[in-house]
Parts: structure tokens; C-alpha cells; sequence
């Protein structure tokens, strides 16, 4: 599933792409593109899960992938009707073509609208920044004191880029329960959580193969997605629980992370 590493990836795709690029086709089943052939591409770019390819006369192309979108950019101009009906938009210039598949969200708006947009004004500091505003980060996470650890980093309002499996991950690595509060962990066990989601992250952008560091030497992940295996540390069995009003799936370790409240286990 798309996360923080893959959309970096893809805007910095993109970008490479048709930054300063004259469009000989723009296409969408979504929002009318049409507009914007013969015009320019001033870049693409990420925040967290959200893409922005913005355009010479200020518009820019919002794109939420969720659980089953992806980004393809191959060599090769095309200015034919897209054949695929899973395409949500097609951008091309004479040398290249960037496609997105199966995207449930596609806007366009104006940079106008940018800073009071429902969802892009509301989104926490992103974890792949170049400069990472831990400070903002943790004030927003201890405004969610009573919220739970593993909710609070699916929360992109608070730090933008973390899913599911990076989620489970880092919660496993650093030996904290999914299912205690924010209020009782300390501003240096946040720290933690926040650096090693941007380490990894940062590692794994451009990889065919995401992997934490279990990954590296045997499982691709530690606990995730793997309920009912043995963990690779102790060797008790891996956990998950639906978690949130999401019920969005937490894979963990009920021996090596911290314990978690009563009833979690």
C-alpha cells in the first residue's frame, strides 16, 4: 500500500519527468485536463500521502492514491485516449508519460486554495521533509495526549507520511504497544518513533522492495502482516488487532513490545 517512501518517490519520478515540460496530451476521467496541453509542468511534489503536480498557470492536480493507486512514468510520448479504464489521469510531454491508476481521489485546484484546502491546510509536518520539524510534531502529538500511540502515527494531521505497515514497524522496533496513550510516552520515545519512521522511510524510497530491517537478512518486516508467525525476536506469536474507528489493521508482538493497556492483549 502506498505510504510516505512511494509518494516521494513517485512526485520525484514525475518531476524528473516533466518538470518544465511542454504537455502534448493531459487527460483525466476525474477533472478536465484538456486545459493544459501546450502548457508546462512546473514540478510534482509530496506531502506525507498526498501528490501535487502543479502547473505553469498556478493549478495544481491533487492526488490521494490510498490503498490500491499507483504511479507509472515511462519513456515515450503518447497522445492517444487512454485504452485502460483504471487510468484516473495521464500526463505526457513528447519524451515521457506519467500515468496514475486506480487513484479514488483526483482534484484540481488553484495554489490559491492551497492554504485554506479541508484536508492539505490540516496535514502535519512531513516525515521525508529535508528539514523535519520534530518540534511541530511532537506538540501535535501531545495535543492527542489520550489518543493511542499506534492511531496518533496514522494520524495525518499530526505527521504526515506514515501507513500501516511503517506503523506496526517502528512500534515493534522501539518495544512500544500500539494500544497505549501518547500521555505515556516521553518526549524521547516519540523522538524515537518519529526518526526511525523517517529513517526507514528515507531508506526504502525508490526500493521495489520495502522492507524494514528484518527484511534485510530474512522476513520482509518484523511483525507486519505476519499474525499468527512466530517473532523474529522471541519467537511468541505475532498479534493483530483492528484498531481505531478505521479498524485499520495493528500487527505486534505481545512479549517484546511494552505491555499494553488492559483488555489490549
Amino acid at each position: 500500500m502506498p505510504e510516505g517512501d512511494n509518494l516521494f518517490a513517485w512526485a520525484r519520478e514525475i518531476d524528473g519527468a516533466l518538470r518544465d515540460q511542454t504537455l502534448v496530451r493531459a487527460t483525466s476521467n476525474r477533472v478536465n485536463l484538456s486545459r493544459f496541453e501546450g502548457r508546462k509542468v512546473r514540478c510534482a511534489r509530496a506531502h506525507g500521502k498526498q501528490l501535487l503536480v502543479e502547473f505553469d498557470d498556478g493549478h495544481v492536480l491533487r492526488t490521494h492514491l490510498r490503498m490500491h493507486g499507483t504511479i507509472r512514468v515511462r519513456d515515450g510520448g503518447y497522445t492517444g485516449a487512454p485504452i485502460n479504464p483504471h487510468v484516473r489521469w495521464l500526463l505526457s510531454t513528447a519524451d515521457k508519460t506519467a500515468v496514475c491508476l486506480d487513484a479514488p481521489t483526483v482534484e484540481l485546484l488553484h495554489e490559491k486554495q492551497l492554504a485554506a484546502h479541508p484536508v492539505l491546510s490540516r496535514l502535519g509536518p512531513d516525515l521525508l521533509s529535508p528539514e523535519l520539524d520534530l518540534a511541530e510534531i511532537l506538540r501535535r502529538l501531545r495535543a492527542r495526549d489520550s489518543v493511542a500511540i499506534g492511531s496518533a502515527l496514522m494520524d495525518q494531521e499530526l505527521l504526515a507520511g506514515i501507513g500501516n505497515v511503517y506503523k506496526s514497524e517502528i512500534l515493534f522496533m522501539a518495544e512500544v504497544s500500539p494500544f497505549v496513550p501518547v500521555a505515556s510516552l516521553s518526549d524521547e520515545k516519540l523522538t524515537e518513533l518519529v526518526t526511525l519512521g523517517r529513517r526507514w522511510m528515507q531508506r526504502n524510497i525508490g526500493s521495489s522492495r520495502r522492507t524494514t530491517p528484518a527484511g534485510r537478512v530474512a522476513s520482509q518486516y518484523w511483525v507486519y502482516g505476519r499474525s499468527g508467525e512466530p517473532c523474529l525476536r522471541c519467537g511468541a506469536r505475532v498479534r493483530m488487532r483492528r484498531q481505531d474507528p478505521l479498524a485499520r489493521s495493528t500487527y505486534y508482538c505481545p512479549e517484546c513490545q511494552l505491555p499494553a493497556q488492559p483488555g489490549a492483549n
